[in-house]
């Protein structure tokens, strides 16, 4: 006997079928899709770095303890991607990234996290709390707001440990996972352990922050400061001003010297964290496995403190892979290598 559709469903099934041919066309164009014995003239060339300096105007919305600024792009019926920010970088990691994957029928959203842009705390009377765990509830509470049952989540530095977490402890919000250096879940614990005096010297600023002086430095000199990190973290990526200005804009937020001071410092153990999250910091300091589908980038030129990719293949229990990127990339990937950044979350987003 057959089945009688709905309108509705008709109409999904439709947008499905439309939807699908979209991704596969930018794909193409991506170069995930193509022939050895056919060239196209007419195919769309590389996104270069720096082909894109602004979005669309940023949308603010109330999330958990936050007044959320965002960058979106894409249709609002498209399958959800959120990229998420490190520091000392913001949203501008990717506007070349978030246009490939609308073009590719993806609803994108590029938050600011807590302290940096337009993201505001509702209360002054919130603590100003930069502890891993927070920063990933922030992103649950933004897709509570803004009705995303799942989403396909990337990021890099804070965003990648951001995600790996949501990953880790809500697997069924995390549909799959792109994650610039890989695994970064760690905990105070772990933080503590010394490391050979080469590895100790790469977190130079972590130390400067656990004092007053460093929060006061910071606080003075937080462009001057950041374009430092820029250049130590990439150092074959050669930014011009108005790049780097269009980011550092985002540091003027009143919070982001509280919020990266503590995050630095609750690393070591010098600051205390909420008790509310020491459920969820106990089950992170578990290591806990990611069983979404992954895949995991570095650059070969990242001049930050990072893992060996072999360190935490094992990390990843669902479908997995590892690229590393050519070319004298450095830190900030999606903003370096937007072209190999989008084409990975293509890939894993139709795992």
């Amino acid at each position: 006997m057959g089945t009688i559709k709905t309108a509705d469903e008709i109409d999904h099934r439709r947008r499905r079928v439309l939807g699908a041919a979209a991704m596969t066309i930018a794909a193409a164009q991506l170069g995930l899709i193509g022939s050895a014995d056919a060239q196209d003239s007419t195919q769309s060339p590389p996104t270069k770095p720096g082909t894109n300096t602004s979005f669309a105007p940023l949308k603010q919305i109330e999330a958990g303890l936050l007044n959320v600024g965002y960058a979106e792009a894409g249709p609002a019926d498209g399958p959800p991607v959120i990229l998420l920010h490190g520091w000392p970088y913001d949203i501008y990691s990717f506007v070349d990234v978030a246009p490939l994957l609308a073009s590719a029928g993806y609803r994108v959203i590029v938050p600011y996290l807590r302290g940096c842009g337009s993201t505001r705390f509702l209360s002054g009377a919130t603590s100003r709390n930069g502890q891993q765990s927070v920063v990933a509830v922030d992103v649950i509470a933004l897709m509570d707001a803004l009705k995303l049952e799942n989403a396909t989540i990337g990021g890099f530095d804070w965003g990648a440990r951001t995600a790996d977490i949501v990953a880790a402890l809500w697997p069924a919000r995390c549909k799959a996972l792109v994650s610039v250096s890989g695994y970064l879940i760690g905990s105070q614990e772990a933080g503590t352990a010394p490391l050979p005096p080469a590895a100790e010297l790469q977190w130079w600023y972590q130390y400067y922050f656990a004092t007053e002086r460093g929060r006061a430095g910071y606080d003075k000199y937080r462009r001057d400061f950041s374009k430092l990190i820029w250049r130590l973290a990439s150092p074959k990526w050669n930014f011009d001003d108005a790049t780097f200005d269009r980011t550092a804009a985002s540091f003027e937020n009143p919070d982001h010297v509280a919020i990266v001071i503590h995050n630095y410092r609750w690393r070591l153990g010098l600051a205390e964290g909420e008790a509310k999250y020491d459920d969820l910091e106990k089950r992170l300091a578990e290591g806990p496995v990611i069983t979404v589908p992954t895949i995991t980038m570095e650059g070969d030129a990242n001049g930050a403190p990072h893992p060996d990719p072999s360190s935490y293949a094992r990390k990843f229990s669902g479908k997995y892979s590892h690229r590393t990127i050519t070319g004298g990339v450095g830190h900030n990937l999606p903003q370096e290598a937007p072209q190999a950044f989008a084409e990975a979350v293509l890939e894993v987003a139709q795992s």
